[in-house]
């Protein structure tokens, strides 16, 4: 085996590797229900964002993990979701408390404004 058939067969190991430690790292994300992204992998695995382009066979696990999770929400953006709606939901109820009183008060200076035209009316008779 010459230097050349050597190299190669380095070469095909290590691509080999690099395709085994993806797929690892892809199916570690679906058994744990995290979202399968490029980037993620990226961190992950420390492989090129190429590499996860380019690479057919990693392609295609790729593509049939985020076809399997196409209705699979974030937990992260679920545990969010939740928060904002109970926020959004402290605040309708500020809003209404408000409005409540914004009312009352109102009928209260309606009430002032006649009381004050009365006294006025009631002054300029005993003129």
């Amino acid at each position: 085996m010459n230097k050349y058939d050597k190299m190669v067969e380095v070469n095909h190991k290590q691509s080999e590797e690099k395709v085994n430690r993806a797929k690892m790292a892809i199916r570690n994300m679906i058994e744990e229900e995290d979202k399968v992204t490029i980037p993620k992998l990226i961190s992950k695995t420390g492989l090129s964002r190429g590499f996860f382009y380019k690479n057919p066979e990693v392609r295609q696990e790729i593509d049939k993990a985020m076809q399997q999770q196409a209705g699979m929400v974030d937990k992260r953006k679920k545990i969010l979701d939740m928060a904002m709606d109970n926020r959004i939901l402290q605040l309708e109820q500020t809003v209404a408390k408000l409005q409540r009183q914004n009312r009352e008060l109102q009928k209260q200076n309606e009430a002032m404004k006649k009381a004050l035209n009365k006294r006025d009316l009631n002054l300029l008779k005993n003129f």
